[in-house]
């Protein structure tokens, strides 16, 4: 709602501040004094910390101390006039930077920015259109994937086992790849609670084995990494004529 507000004030997050949450409304305010407005000494900004009742209550203080027109309006617009005044104080701070940024200058900006051209077919691509949703599906049926109602998460699933089924290496060796082994029964495991329905149980089983297969992925990395550093640093060689251990 106040995004392109935030951004001007250089907000660490603009995109991201929900004015639904009290806690994230809190941030944002004390945010705006600490960096923006400064109306109350250092010391004095200590009510802006307050929690529930208490914190509206000193919020409502601190618009009526900047003398707000909106003391008694809904919170959006109260931070709407909040992020406007501290916007203005900006701008005041910093007159002779913000006087030359017209329109007329910032389009002649835009208009002198050299255009780049990417030689990469896929930056030119369309990845919401009706041909590309309907590749996608088709790339995962020849797979044999479900698809899933997001094409994007579908393309992303093709892309995995793409990467790891159909690399070089699985190719020229696919007996490295094949699953091997007796398949386990996850229906007839043990939980170790129970969530009141049988879909989410099952569910709940089938993550918890997707979590255990990850772990296993990045244990097997560190290891991995241990051996080839063990393999630069634990490989002394040895010169007997000088009776000690050479590196």
């Amino acid at each position: 709602m106040f995004k392109r507000k935030l951004a001007a004030l250089d907000h660490h997050a603009p995109e991201s501040v929900n004015i639904n949450d009290e806690r994230e409304i809190k941030n944002l305010v004390l945010w705006l004094e600490n960096q923006k407005i400064r109306r109350y000494k250092i010391e004095e900004r200590g009510p802006l910390q307050a929690e529930g009742e208490q914190w509206r209550a000193n919020f409502d203080k601190y618009c009526r101390d900047l003398a707000s027109p909106i003391v008694d309006g809904a919170m959006a617009e109260k931070l709407e006039w909040l992020i406007g005044y501290a916007i203005s104080l900006e701008y005041a701070d910093n007159a002779e930077k913000y006087r030359g940024q017209t329109a007329q200058n910032i389009s002649q900006t835009i208009v002198n920015v050299p255009k780049v051209e990417s030689s990469n077919p896929l930056d030119n691509l369309d990845f919401e259109s009706s041909d590309f949703k309907k590749g996608v599906i088709a790339l995962a049926q020849i797979l044999n994937i479900t698809p899933h109602p997001d094409h994007l998460v579908t393309l992303k699933a093709v892309s995995k086992v793409v990467r790891e089924r159909l690399n070089q290496d699985a190719l020229d060796n696919p007996s490295n790849i094949i699953v091997k082994g007796k398949p386990f029964p996850f229906q007839e495991a043990d939980l170790g609670f129970d969530m009141g329905d049988y879909v989410l149980n099952e569910a709940a089983k089938i993550l918890r084995l997707l979590y255990i297969h990850d772990l296993r992925n990045l244990q097997t990395h560190i290891n991995e990494t241990i051996v080839a550093v063990q393999s630069i640093t634990a490989d002394p060689k040895t010169d007997t004529k000088l009776g000690q251990v050479g590196r």
